[in-house]
């Protein structure tokens, strides 16, 4: 197996033998098999143990046998202890959540702070097809379908190529020692169903399962690429805009996509949609109609989708600045508001008012029916309604358009027109740049 391993970082990941390299480290067979083999490949590693301290006793001694195991290595370990119980309490979600949210948020610090290249965990293949059965029992896509990814950004799982036989036969045949995590041995949670339970019914069904199963995923990640192939000429044609927050999709190329359903489900499956049916009948739906996921919001204007992020407005209902701020933060960004000698051309984000003409505090707030102001450039009154209409807002832009006003009068509709009312003038002796910042 040493061998293999070494050929196997020669071969798929070189970029590791070049890298200051994590081991995340429990102590139990895997991870410690990792270890060793990575100590043997000359790699340049440390490792990191996180004590959770959900088995009172036995996570300490784990903790002890990891420290003991880095310095008969030589090697650094970085120790973090954590009270996952009130975490998961704090946050409402399961201990298995929690433990994984601290463990990732830990490695990332010391990735960062001291400079390491990659976390190495001890994932295998067994662990892959465990995870592929769970995505298969809950419904999935081929995503689902394809395993544990070898490279996810910085984690890299070297071991995924070896099955947990070849990596127990390694540390007997080695004389390695490691440490049992006896929740290993529970079967109240679906993973430990499946591998104490099922998956040993299916390799006695038939013995070379598992390297059938490897075949089949190799099979899955190649149709994988050519569907992603297919998806970027797709998203090519079909994305009219795109910043940070807002995604415009042409529904008219979308519905000349053979296979559409399929299409929008590949799509838009990273935003919480798991339904190109429903997606395909808001397409056909009248402008305004919109589906919500947990995370961003999908709505039908006119011939276009709009994804967009859910507004995390802070829900107050009207901001208020007084004199003397210079910056703000409103739902569409920051306000900043300076004092300036001159003018310089107006823009969408950027607008120059008249100070004398405003009545301190300012108030940003939401629009509401019956609103109306003088749009610069124009003569006289127009209802926002009718000023939205004309400049084609769809019901999105319309629901998150703010207003800065004095008193009751509408100085900016913020990102879009200034009100004649409170432009510099050959009068005017102060002036206020105000610009929108994202």
């Amino acid at each position: 197996m040493e061998n293999t391993f070494k050929n196997h970082i020669n071969k798929q990941l070189p970029f590791l033998k070049d890298s200051r390299l994590l081991i995340a480290i429990s102590g139990g067979l895997d991870s410690v098999v990792l270890t060793h083999l990575c100590k043997n490949a000359g790699l340049n590693v440390a490792l990191a143990h996180c004590n959770f301290n959900l088995r009172p006793g036995d996570c300490d001694q784990d903790e002890t046998f990891v420290v003991a195991l880095a310095d008969a290595l030589d090697t650094e370990v970085f120790v973090q202890s954590f009270d996952t119980n009130a975490f998961s309490e704090a946050h409402k979600i399961s201990t298995q959540m929690a433990a994984r949210d601290l463990r990732y948020t830990w490695f990332n610090e010391l990735i960062t702070l001291l400079k390491f290249d990659y976390v190495l965990t001890a994932h295998h293949a067994d662990d892959a097809l465990e995870t592929v059965l769970i995505n298969l029992s809950r419904g999935t896509g081929l995503d689902g379908l394809t395993g544990i990814p070898e490279v996810n950004e910085t984690v890299v799982r070297p071991l995924l190529p070896f099955s947990r036989a070849e990596i127990e036969n390694y540390a007997k045949i080695n004389n390695i020692e490691w440490r049992e995590d006896s929740s290993n041995a529970s079967t109240k949670y679906l993973r430990n169903k499946l591998r104490h339970d099922i998956i040993p019914q299916l390799k006695e069904i038939n013995p070379q399962f598992l390297s059938n199963f490897k075949n089949t995923l190799s099979h899955l990640k190649a149709s994988q690429a050519i569907v992603n192939e297919s998806l970027d000429l797709v998203l090519k044609e079909a994305v009219l805009f795109s910043d940070a927050v807002t995604t415009k999709f042409s529904i008219s190329v979308l519905q000349d996509l053979k296979s559409t359903e399929a299409f929008l489900y590949e799509i838009f499956k990273d935003f919480g949609f798991n339904s190109g049916a429903a997606i395909g009948d808001l397409m056909t739906a009248q402008s305004g109609k919109q589906l919500l996921s947990d995370t961003h919001l999908l709505l039908k204007n006119r011939a276009e989708l709009v994804l967009t992020l859910k507004s995390e407005s802070d829900g107050e209902d009207c901001i208020t600045i007084t004199q003397g701020v210079e910056r703000i933060k409103i739902n569409s960004g920051t306000l900043v508001i300076t004092e300036v000698a001159s003018i310089s051309e107006h823009n969408a984000n950027t607008v120059f008012v008249d100070k004398d003409s405003l009545q301190f505090p300012l108030t940003v707030r939401a629009w509401e029916n019956g609103d109306y102001f003088y749009p610069l450039g124009m003569q006289g009154k127009k209802k926002l309604s009718k000023f939205f209409k004309d400049e084609k807002l769809s019901v999105l832009e319309k629901e998150r358009a703010e207003l800065l006003c004095t008193n009751d009068d509408i100085v900016w509709v913020i990102n879009k027109r200034l009100d004649n009312r409170f432009k510099v003038t050959e009068n005017t002796t102060q002036i206020l740049k105000i610009t929108i910042e994202a």
